[in-house]
């Protein structure tokens, strides 16, 4: 079976190496004219891990990345709210990971072009349209290079692993609109600096309206140092007047982020300093869709962001195409027909993605900060005295089994 995945990102090279590692023949369509390992940091939580590590990626994933042993949830003043351990300290079968999306981006890439060839990644090449029939689909490339015609392609399947803006995404639902916009902004970036609590735990401080995430996500320059990858989200804008697409991912100013910047503290960083000596940083608003009431249409289906764009909360966007690819590739192994997969794969993972949309929207696990904060807005002197410890587990434990990595499921599998 010959499959044509449009985009190159997480999602849709991690399905070419599922779909590879069956039998099935797939080639990835990417318009940049080459994938480079760009972006910031990003975390891969277990249930994820555990499919590349069944692909034989964990060594090259260690090679880059740091597993991330504890997180720590606290308010804006940098009092701890909740703590716990994550991946293999919890006792979990695999890592999670603190990495540079790049980086993983890269391994992922790496090996698809190792295993598959170097045919079967097709840079430089931006979906024009598509015809499906009984037998197949033909997709029409243009040279996203050169700006005229590239190639025409003809497979069984066509997955659209395209992101927020996917193009076949538009096509079916062409009154959509823009993505929807929680009037959050972003400024994200990274930075050698050095280490902080045990140099492999993460900190989130402060609810929605205002959080700094701070994590590492690779080795430093000394043994002191890690690659510090640092977030600043602050409400700062009318949901109803989303940026435009052109405002995505420029390039951020001091001068924006550092009046917001101050607002945190966190005991043993200098969020001020880290920010400053960042060698460049990047500005993003916090964007997602609402759920969509299908994604398969015949021998055409969306996988990752261009199914469920959601809001970087939970550490759960990358994880959840990853999990997308695994289901999808197992169940064209079993199915009589690829339609029948597809409409499988639409019907298992729709509605588990769409809750996970939902609850990002209130917070997800980090609505627990959001909780204490409501009810000691000034700080406190007890935690336990603001919100007892089973109200805060029962915030963040029932995303973790919502989203299908708690330790009962993790185990369960293994």
């Amino acid at each position: 079976m010959k499959v044509i995945i449009v985009g190159g990102g997480i999602g849709g090279l991690t399905l070419a190496l599922m779909l590879h590692a069956r039998g099935f023949a797939p080639t990835v369509y990417e318009q940049s004219g080459e994938i480079r390992e760009v972006g910031v940091g990003i975390n891969t939580l277990p249930h994820a891990i555990r499919e590349l590590a069944e692909l034989g990626l964990l060594p090259a994933l260690d090679a880059v990345a740091i597993r991330t042993r504890e997180l720590v949830y606290m308010n804006r003043f940098g009092q701890t709210v909740w703590r716990e351990l994550r991946g293999l300290h919890a006792g979990a079968p695999v890592p999670q990971f603190s990495i540079h999306r790049g980086r993983l981006q890269g391994v992922i890439r790496d090996a698809v072009v190792a295993r598959l060839g170097p045919d079967a990644l097709r840079t430089g090449r931006r979906l024009q349209g598509f015809l499906q029939d009984e037998g197949g689909v033909t997709a029409h490339f243009a040279d996203s290079r050169r700006g005229e015609a590239g190639e025409t392609a003809r497979a069984d399947l066509l997955i659209a692993a395209d992101g927020i803006h996917s193009t076949v995404r538009g096509h079916y639902f062409p009154d959509q609109g823009p993505p929807r916009w929680n009037g959050v902004q972003m400024w994200r970036g990274a930075c050698d600096w050095p280490l902080f609590l045990d140099g492999e735990s993460m900190i989130i401080a402060g609810g929605m309206a205002g959080k700094l995430v701070l994590y590492p996500i690779a080795a430093g320059a000394t043994p002191q140092t890690r690659l510090t990858n640092w977030v600043v989200n602050i409400r700062t804008g009318d949901p109803d007047k989303p940026p435009p697409k052109e405002a995505w991912s420029k390039p951020g100013r001091l001068e924006d982020v550092l009046p917001f910047a101050r607002r945190f503290s966190v005991p043993g960083v200098d969020i001020m300093a880290l920010i400053q000596a960042s060698p460049g940083f990047w500005d993003y608003p916090m964007c997602d869709r609402d759920p969509l009431p299908r994604w398969t249409h015949g021998r055409v289906t969306l996988l990752g962001d261009a199914a469920h764009p959601m809001y970087p909360v939970g550490s759960n966007g990358a994880s959840q195409a990853i999990l997308d690819a695994r289901c999808l590739a197992d169940l064209l192994v079993r199915a009589e027909h690829p339609r029948h997969a597809l409409a499988a794969y639409e019907a298992v993972r729709l509605p588990a993605t769409a809750e996970i949309v939902a609850m990002n929207r209130v917070g997800g696990p980090e609505r627990v900060i959001d909780a204490v904060e409501a009810l000691a807005p000034n700080g406190f002197d007890d935690v336990e005295r603001v919100l007892s410890y089973a109200k805060r587990e029962a915030i963040v434990k029932s995303y973790a089994g919502k989203a299908g990595f708690s330790a009962e499921q993790l185990l369960k599998r293994a």
